[in-house]
């Protein structure tokens, strides 16, 4: 087994199948620095252990997670990524991608809220299996622009333009309908209809399954996906200069609750807390 880690947990819940639980369920699992370099940690384990073939990754609680640490905790325990124009959405983007040039494929298994950073992780992921009632979009779009710009790609220019444009959540059975996730299942048996999955791909040859997942990865490559996800880096950092995410900026200082508040209030949906 692997080393122990402190904000998630590492099991084995089949033969060949390692998971990945991020668990902080009190925040709603925040993607702060120390999570997000768990993650890639274990993750990068896993793909040099010969017992494992398939890693899932889940969250803990109540929900999958609900983005980003907006509390502070994104910076601090790793370099200053936010010393230069987009150098932090460079950061939080290439760590996701890296998902993708890992040999053994990953599954995220999505249960109530994803949120921002939290579409960015399952977007890195090979496959997403989603809870029909699970809570998918991009909140952060109404005040500036997202790190990790995936929607055209994941789900067709009309589909994506709505998200980008309200930051409206798709349920878990919309998000498999655009091509967001694989399939939604009802909540209570998503857990064992990702296992089920996970295991069905450890019964075809490793070494042939790292050689499939590649051939989808350089195609999506060819087509520009990983160029336009860099590039879109760049508009990101430009939208931490806008006069309304400078406003969200000094709100948060207040008081973040408020600020979330405020921002979503006209549109009558999610929960505040500290990340989103």
């Amino acid at each position: 087994m692997p080393v122990s880690y402190s904000v998630i947990l590492i099991d084995d819940p089949a033969p060949m199948v390692r998971r990945i639980t991020l668990n902080r369920p009190e925040k709603r699992n925040p993607l702060g620095a120390t999570m997000r370099a768990e993650i890639l940690d274990a993750l990068r384990t896993n793909d040099l252990d010969p017992d494992v073939r398939v890693t899932v990754i889940r969250g803990a609680g109540k929900c999958f997670s609900a983005g980003y640490d907006l509390g502070g905790g994104s910076v601090g325990e790793e370099p200053d990524y936010r010393s230069s124009e987009g150098a932090y959405p460079r950061s939080v983007t290439e760590g996701w991608m890296s998902i993708w040039d890992l040999a053994k494929p990953v599954i995220a298994q999505v249960h109530s809220y994803c949120l921002a950073g939290a579409t960015e992780l399952a977007t890195g992921c090979d496959l997403v299996y989603v809870a029909e009632d699970a809570q998918i979009g991009y909140p952060a779009v109404r005040f500036g622009t997202p790190d990790m710009q995936y929607h055209a790609w994941m789900m067709g220019m009309r589909t994506a333009m709505e998200q980008m444009l309200t930051g409206d959540a798709m349920s878990g059975i919309e998000a498999a309908r655009v091509g967001f996730a694989n399939r939604a299942y009802p909540v209570d048996e998503l857990e064992e209809r990702v296992l089920e999955i996970a295991q069905r791909i450890t019964t075809i040859p490793t070494d042939i399954v790292q050689i499939n997942k590649r051939t989808v990865r350089r195609a999506m490559d060819n087509m520009g996906m990983r160029a336009s996800i860099r590039a879109g880096t760049e508009l990101c950092g430009l939208a931490m200069h806008t006069e309304a995410f400078q406003n969200f900026l000094r709100e948060r200082e207040t008081s973040l609750t408020a600020a979330l508040t405020k921002r979503d209030s006209p549109f009558g949906d999610y929960r505040t807390g500290t990340s989103a």
